[in-house]
């Protein structure tokens, strides 16, 4: 069943990725700035996170397979709509329908995880589900830019439509709410209820250290990866989009191993904390490199190894689990999820912007961009490590 449910999370993880390799295609068709292919690239992001309450109500109150089902047809509409936009509104329509199709992807699989697996085995089976999702990525790398290359991206949409719906049939078939999901003869909880059970999260001081945290952290390998890598690599150093394809496929394979690395050598509540900060400042560290020292071998190599360093993200999973009770679990997840994306969102919207000001001012746009996203995983560790952090588990 975790296998069915992580088919879904792998679609949108392809979903999440195409920009670096469709923005060639997409600039020549409609014209697009730098600015418009950052809104383009955020409009999934967006539509994801802010969607991420209303999943997580969903599935306390209605399960996880009812959710999903309901839920992912929308990513196929999406999809199809893209294939067959005529105009850049069309494709930014495409890809909100697609975020919200795609919305409960991964919380569906962390809720399934934290209700049907011991604590103990919370981030190492977190960080299993992350690695087979990422497979979702590796087909945006080399086999979708072939695939591009050869037809165009419009054939991208249509074949990931496909696919899509591929993986709604396999979650029908195989997808059913184990029995001890169902809380006997306990009366369902109200929505509104369960909306003001969100509330009272925010009410907690560590709440917020935590969701500035994952704002940054997530979005800074999704904003290198699924927006700014292909352009990068084909603009500076002159490679075509199946080469830079490659070296969105190497980042996005060294991505799956490491999550589950982190997560069996997760060092527990106490040194956590410690970690994640430590992490964040070295990408930061790196995106800054990449940024000012135009080395083609540092781009490249640079942005495998974020690829490799972003398995640290999944402690954040354990450090929220960890940090709320376990009452509250299915919608703290849902609270970080929404950050994670909605950061995402905001970090290539704002890395768009960057770009658009730098060029107009006939500055390097991929300095300012890489700049910005260490800037912004600064401010992530600082307010991590500054705000009240959760009491200690007793």
């Amino acid at each position: 069943m975790l296998l069915a449910l992580v088919s879904g999370f792998g679609l949108s993880q392809a979903f999440r990725t195409v920009t670096a390799i469709m923005a060639t295609g997409l600039r020549a068709e409609f014209g697009l700035s730098a600015q418009a292919l950052g809104v383009f690239a955020g409009a999934f992001a967006f539509a994801f996170g802010s969607m991420q309450l209303f999943m997580g109500v969903g599935i306390d109150l209605y399960g996880v397979r009812r959710t999903l089902l309901v839920a992912f047809p929308f990513t196929i509409a999406g999809a199809l709509l893209s294939a067959l936009a005529p105009s850049y509104g069309g494709v930014l329509l495409g890809q909100v329908l697609i975020g919200v199709g795609c919305a409960p992807a991964f919380l569906v699989c962390t809720v399934f995880i934290a209700r049907y697996f011991p604590a103990s085995r919370f981030a190492m089976v977190s960080g299993v589900a992350l690695g087979v999702g990422g497979l979702g990525m590796l087909f945006t790398g080399t086999p979708l830019a072939w695939l591009v290359q050869q037809s165009s991206w419009r054939m991208g949409f249509s074949v990931l439509a496909g696919l899509a719906a591929l993986a709604w049939l396999l979650i029908f078939w195989k997808v059913h709410e184990p029995a001890q999901a169902d809380h006997g003869t306990q009366p369902r909880e109200s929505v509104g209820s369960a909306v003001r059970g969100f509330g009272a999260l925010f009410l907690l001081p560590h709440t917020a250290g935590i969701m500035l945290l994952g704002l940054m952290t997530y979005a800074s390998f999704l904003t290198l990866r699924g927006l700014w890598l292909g352009p990068l690599l084909i603009e500076r150093h002159g490679y075509s989009l199946v080469a830079s394809g490659n070296v969105a496929m190497l980042s996005s394979l060294v991505s799956l191993f490491t999550p589950a690395f982190f997560g069996r050598i997760d060092p527990g509540p106490a040194r956590r904390r410690r970690w994640l900060v430590g992490f964040t400042v070295l990408v930061a560290g790196l995106f800054t490199a990449i940024g000012l020292l135009h080395a083609e071998w540092l781009d490249v190599g640079g942005a495998i190894a974020v690829g490799l360093l972003s398995g640290y993200m999944v402690l954040q999973y354990s450090d929220v689990r960890s940090a709320y009770p376990a009452a509250m679990t299915g919608r703290a997840m849902a609270v970080f999820t929404m950050a994670l994306f909605l950061g995402v969102a905001l970090m290539q919207w704002v890395t768009g912007l960057a770009a658009s000001l730098a060029a107009a001012r006939g500055a390097d746009p991929y300095v300012a961009v890489m700049l910005t996203i260490a800037g912004m995983l600064a401010v992530g560790a600082i307010a991590f490590k500054c705000l009240p952090a959760p009491a200690p588990a007793h």
